[in-house]
């Protein structure tokens, strides 16, 4: 629905209000809240819930810092953003929040200040610390054919005919572009071999992160080939003077977090009442796509075509020990608590819901996007034969184990071959530059977690015998979103990396049906697709 230019506040438009606050959470999940010009809620990293009590609209907001309750009484589109006037309650003077599409919405002109003033450091920072070494042709101007972004500074450090590919990232650019850093750096690696016309020898790649940032790019580059370049990792003190290098063979300082399995029939039992009396508040063919499935041993999740619209949670009852069922509903980051006031809020929902969410509505719908990889993931859950026959029959978790940060785009699934062999499947709906290496990161933490013997002492699939060989990591996404620059990712992985790629019809959301795969054993070879 179009958000007017306006909508104040007044008891017919409490919904209203309360319904574009989630249609823009819903069309971008990276968002965050900002007050002042500074960021209040990261939505990746907290929690949000809208609801409609005694004609007004609700904003709360939590996370482990601050903990927000404010009333909504107009919001304003602006550009890409939403101002939001608020009250707090017993203070007649309205404060503005801003909802941003990204956290890293800083302006144009402060962006690229730091950028340049970053470039300059980093150049001398270079020449200093390698002396008898040239720093030249660096930029950090956008070059899309290549996917060279204004992010990360690029150039090359020469001494005669021997050089290397730089690639550096400032301290002041968001988390996910640090992150990211490694794949720019691959890509222009190879772009300096495939242009230097044999006038230098690239021996390899160093990579230039912000002091106390390298975990994620050392635990990658651990998994790239050594013998197609050498790979140095350094961090940048802030003052932009020192370089320290980091030790890359080593994936102990991985990041794992691993809860005990919990038995899915238990937690659906234990919260049948709940489950039955949302079941009963559905139309009748909604309830028979709905997914009904347990997160957690106290959390019930109810999804249609992937999209968590409703979740029954088991906990402690407020100021005592009494053990209570509450019904939580929304689509992304927010939700609302049901009870008599918002039924009507939540069957508003469930309508949109039924009418946006399936294979034939308008692609242009928010609910429709919304968590697409989840969608296919609802697809293939239903038979993981159908990517390969060695899929299927066992146990499918979703993220596990879980990662420390939020900031993860992509779905995870860790499966088990026919044979007792540990999958790992990435899924990604859409162009993603940094698929391969966000994948390699899950991977290698299921990697470390079953050779430790974690997986089965946790409860993790009961009744088989884990074969002893590394996982096997599949790549799913449509064939035309799988992005061109993943395929010359993915020919510097190690070969001790057993990576499938797969490609599947257009039409996934009404079959899956591979259309096109490739191995790692063939990542070299003259025709990189095959197929299937």
């Amino acid at each position: 629905m179009p958000v007017p230019s306006r909508l104040s506040q007044a008891p017919a438009d409490a919904a209203a209000l309360g319904r574009a606050l989630e249609e823009f959470l819903a069309a971008h999940p990276h968002a965050a809240i900002l007050e002042d010009g500074r960021l209040l809620f990261d939505l990746r990293l907290a929690h949000c819930s809208v609801s409609a009590e005694r004609g007004r609209c609700l904003l709360h907001l939590w996370s482990e810092e601050r903990n927000v309750v404010r009333t909504v009484s107009a919001v304003q589109p602006r550009r890409e953003t939403l101002r939001l006037e608020t009250h707090r309650f017993g203070q007649a003077q309205p404060q503005t929040l801003t909802l941003v599409p990204d956290p890293d919405f800083r302006t144009a002109t402060a962006r690229d200040t730091s950028r340049r003033r970053y470039l300059r450091a980093l150049q001398q920072t270079l020449t200093t610390h390698f002396p008898g070494w040239s720093a030249e042709g660096f930029s950090s101007a956008m070059d899309l054919e290549h996917s060279f972004g204004p992010a990360c500074a690029r150039g090359m450090l020469r001494r005669g005919q021997s050089a290397w590919a730089v690639v550096g990232v400032g301290p002041d650019e968001p988390p996910h572009v640090v992150d990211g850093a490694l794949t720019l750096g691959i890509l222009w690696l190879a772009y300096c071999r495939e242009h230097g016309a044999g006038r230098r020898v690239f021996q390899g790649l160093r990579l230039v992160v912000p002091r106390g940032c390298a975990a994620a790019a050392r635990a990658r580059m651990a998994w790239l080939h050594a013998g197609v370049a050498q790979w140095e990792l350094f961090e940048l003190h802030p003052a932009g003077d020192e370089l320290t290098a980091c030790e890359t063979a080593d994936d102990g300082n991985l990041q794992v977090e691993l809860v005990h399995a919990f038995d899915p029939q238990a937690a659906l039992e234990r919260s049948a009442i709940a489950v039955d009396h949302l079941g009963s508040l559905l139309p009748a063919d909604l309830l028979a796509q709905t997914e009904i499935r347990p997160r957690s041993a106290t959390e019930i999740a109810f999804s249609l075509h992937g999209l968590e619209y409703a979740r029954v949670r088991h906990g402690l009852a407020p100021g005592s020990f009494t053990r209570q069922d509450q019904i939580f509903f929304g689509a992304g980051p927010s939700e609302t608590l049901l009870d008599d006031v918002t039924e009507d809020l939540f069957r508003d929902l469930v309508d949109r819901l039924f009418e946006s969410r399936r294979p034939q509505a308008r692609h242009r719908d928010a609910l429709y996007r919304l968590q697409s990889e989840r969608w296919l993931e609802s697809m293939l859950r239903r038979d993981l034969s159908v990517l390969d026959p060695m899929l299927g029959g066992g146990p499918v978790y979703s993220q596990v184990p879980a990662f420390a940060s939020a900031s993860r785009t992509l779905l995870d699934l860790l499966t088990v071959t026919r044979q007792g062999r540990l999958a790992v499947l990435e899924l990604k709906a859409g162009d993603d530059l940094h698929l391969p290496l966000q994948a390699l990161d899950y991977w290698a933490r299921v990697r470390r977690l079953h050779r430790a013997g974690e997986l089965t002492r946790r409860g993790y699939f009961p009744g088989v015998e884990l074969a002893p060989d590394d996982p096997l990591l599949f790549f799913v996404a449509p064939a035309l979103h799988i992005h061109p620059a993943n395929d010359t990712v993915l020919r510097h992985f190690s070969p001790a990396v057993p990576w499938q790629l797969i490609a599947l019809d257009e039409h996934w959301r009404e079959q899956c049906r591979v259309v096109l795969r490739k191995r790692a054993e063939s990542a070299n070879r003259p025709q990189p697709w095959a197929s299937s």
